[in-house]
C-alpha cells in the first residue's frame, strides 16, 4: 500500500493537510443535517423493526441514535461504548430527552436483546471477526443485526482521518500516514489499526459474515452519488458509499 513514503510524504502530507484537517466530500457533511440518520440510512422502516424490542446500539457513541429509538418506540435501549466520555454525554442526552428510564450505557451488557444496530462500526473494530460472536450471543434466536458503515477501504475518502485528499490513504505508505498524524494526535499510535482503522474492504466484510454464526438476509453496496453510472460489481470496491446490511443467524429455524 502507498508509494510514497518517508519524511517527503510526512511533509507532503503536511502540506496538503493545512494543519492536520482532511478532505470531505460535499454529501458526506450534508448527508444528515436536520435529518434523523436513522432513516437516511435505513428509511422509514427502521421504527417498525424497533418498535416495542429491546435494542442494542453496539458502538453507540454520544447516544444520539439511542435515544432517538427510545423515543420512537423502543421498549428499551442499550448503548454500550467503550469510551467513558460518550457514555456520560449519552446518559446526559437521555435525561434531558426523558426517556432515561427506558436506556441504558456502558462499556458491558449479558442480557439478550431482540435487535443489535450498528452504525459506522464495522471500518474501526479491531477485531470484526470477534464481534460477530459477541453479537450472536447477545442475539436471541429470532433476532436481526441491522448495520451500516463506510466509507470502507477502497473509498477515496476511506482512510478516514488519514485521508488528506481523495485516495491519499492509498498513495502514501503506512508509516508516512502514521508519522503525519502524529504531528496532530498524542495517542501513540504506531499503525492504521493502531489509530482505530481496520481498513475494511467489502470482500473482507463478505468473508467475515460468511465465517461468522451469520448469514445476510440483506446486503446492499449503495454506490457514491456521483460515480452511480460506474458502480457494478467489478467497481463497488471503489464506487461504494457505505455498506448496509441485515444479518440473521445461521442456526435459526427455518434460515
Amino acid at each position: 500500500m502507498g508509494i510514497v513514503g518517508g519524511q517527503l510524504g510526512i511533509r507532503l502530507l503536511n502540506v496538503a493537510s493545512h494543519g492536520g484537517t482532511v478532505s470531505a466530500f460535499p454529501d458526506v457533511a450534508t448527508a444528515y443535517q436536520a435529518k434523523s440518520k436513522l432513516e437516511v440510512l435505513f428509511g422509514p422502516g427502521i421504527w417498525d423493526e424497533i418498535r416495542d424490542r429491546v435494542v442494542l446500539d453496539f458502538g453507540c457513541g454520544p447516544g444520539i441514535e439511542a435515544v432517538e429509538m427510545a423515543l420512537r418506540g423502543a421498549r428499551r435501549v442499550v448503548g454500550l461504548e467503550l469510551r467513558r466520555k460518550w457514555i456520560s454525554e449519552a446518559t446526559v442526552l437521555a435525561e434531558a430527552r426523558g426517556v432515561a428510564d427506558r436506556c441504558y450505557f456502558g462499556t458491558e451488557w449479558s442480557e439478550p436483546v431482540d435487535v443489535i444496530l450498528s452504525v459506522d462500526s464495522f471500518e474501526h473494530f479491531a477485531d470484526p471477526a470477534d464481534i460477530l460472536r459477541r453479537m450472536r450471543g447477545l442475539l436471541k434466536p429470532a433476532g436481526r443485526v441491522i448495520a451500516s458503515f463506510g466509507p470502507t477501504w477502497y473509498h477515496p475518502l476511506g482512510g478516514h482521518i488519514f485521508s488528506v485528499f481523495p485516495y491519499a490513504h492509498l498513495i502514501f505508505s503506512e508509516p508516512a500516514l502514521v508519522g503525519w498524524r502524529s504531528l496532530y494526535k498524542s495517542d501513540g499510535a504506531r499503525s492504521i489499526t493502531q489509530a482505530g482503522l481496520n481498513k475494511m474492504t467489502i470482500r473482507r466484510f463478505e468473508k467475515l459474515v460468511a465465517d461468522s454464526p451469520f448469514e445476510f438476509s440483506h446486503f446492499e453496496a449503495v454506490p457514491i452519488r456521483r460515480l452511480r453510472p460506474m458502480a457494478n460489481r467489478l467497481t463497488r470496491e471503489f464506487t461504494t458509499a457505505i455498506v448496509r446490511c441485515t444479518l440473521v443467524p445461521k442456526d435459526r429455524a427455518g434460515s
